[in-house]
């Protein structure tokens, strides 16, 4: 028998198809746990066939799931995220990995909040179970707002001064610190820090800072560079400090992408990684094993990061304690030593 195209089709008239209560029908459309899961796919199979308005019914993920989350990506300088960014490509994955041996589905929104009332909007007009955000940018204050509320959501990002709401990430002033410390034992004197205006990175250039005063090394301003969240802002950076002659020794670069593009940028002034310079990134993503020269790099566990953060979202309602992960340097060949 052929679909019908009856746009008239009721919830009474699907009861009586599946022999079944309209409620049952209705707990079925809503994946109600109630109702087992063969029955629930022949009331959707039939709501297809009959051409039922269902999907203002369709439940968050595929019927049988144990629950949903989204993930959401804040604006930065007025835009989304870049969800190609090899890290949070490796992030997602990771958050993918531990909703799966959950049973629990998850679905990158296409919403980029740029304010507190975003927020709100995207924690509570998805029937998922809770929100992971990647990354705060300029929304900490709007985040403790959300903490307030009875939103489940927990943050990719930085521990900060205040904080009320739960954030995953590694101890970036600790990573930045080791980085730049590396370095200078390894008698770089001119390090460059390249990074954005991010909460994370401002924490790494913190951690630069410290290091450069300990090893008893001049900060010098022009060699503190704001870049952007990607390869050719890192080149063109790196690019304009050859051509003007700026002396320097060593890069730590508050990214891995970054650091590639610095490495990229050296390599087409003629100079050599690491004879010449020194580079160090962040991340510690697959891209930075397969370069050439490898990069070293502090690594941050995304393995755990995404664990942690689904854990956060479906067990620890209300739990808004801050979690740093650990921060190691990977040695590789890049920085010479």
């Amino acid at each position: 028998m052929g679909s019908s195209s009856n746009n008239s089709t009721t919830l009474d008239d699907l009861a009586k198809l599946a022999g079944v209560s309209a409620s049952t029908v209705s707990r079925a459309l809503n994946d109600h746990p109630s109702i087992s899961t063969r029955t629930k796919q022949r009331i959707w199979a039939l709501a297809r066939e009959r051409d039922y308005p269902f999907r203002r019914y369709m439940p968050s993920g595929p019927i049988g799931s144990e629950g949903s989350i989204a993930i959401v990506t804040p604006r930065t300088h007025g835009r989304p995220l870049p969800l190609s960014h090899p890290f949070f490509l490796e992030l997602l994955a990771s958050i993918g990995e531990a909703a799966r041996d959950r049973g629990c589905d998850f679905t990158v929104s296409h919403t980029a909040p740029a304010n507190y009332d975003d927020l709100v909007l995207a924690t509570t007009t998805s029937r998922a179970n809770g929100v992971i955000f990647l990354g705060q940018s300029t929304l900490h204050e709007a985040f403790n707002q959300l903490a307030d509320t009875e939103a489940r959501f927990a943050v990719w990002g930085a521990q900060l001064q205040g904080q009320k709401y739960c954030s995953i990430g590694s101890d970036n002033l600790l990573g930045g610190r080791r980085a730049t410390l590396h370095l200078a034992r390894l008698g770089r004197k001119r390090i460059v820090f390249l990074g954005e205006t991010d909460p994370e990175a401002l924490q790494r250039r913190a951690g630069y800072l410290e290091a450069l005063k300990e090893s008893g090394l001049e900060v010098d301003n022009a060699l503190i560079i704001p870049v952007d969240f990607e390869l050719e802002s890192a080149e063109a950076a790196v690019g304009a400090l050859v051509r003007r002659r700026t002396p320097f020794d060593g890069v730590f670069a508050s990214s891995d992408l970054i650091a590639l593009g610095a490495i990229r940028a050296l390599r087409r002034a003629g100079m050599s990684v690491p004879e010449d310079v020194s580079v160090v990134g962040y991340d510690d993503m697959l891209l930075s094993r397969l370069s050439t020269p490898a990069l070293s790099t502090i690594k941050q566990d995304t393995y755990k990061a995404g664990r942690l953060l689904v854990a956060r979202v479906l067990d620890a309602a209300g739990d808004h304690r801050p979690e740093r992960l650990s921060t190691d340097l990977i040695v590789r060949e890049s920085c010479g030593g």
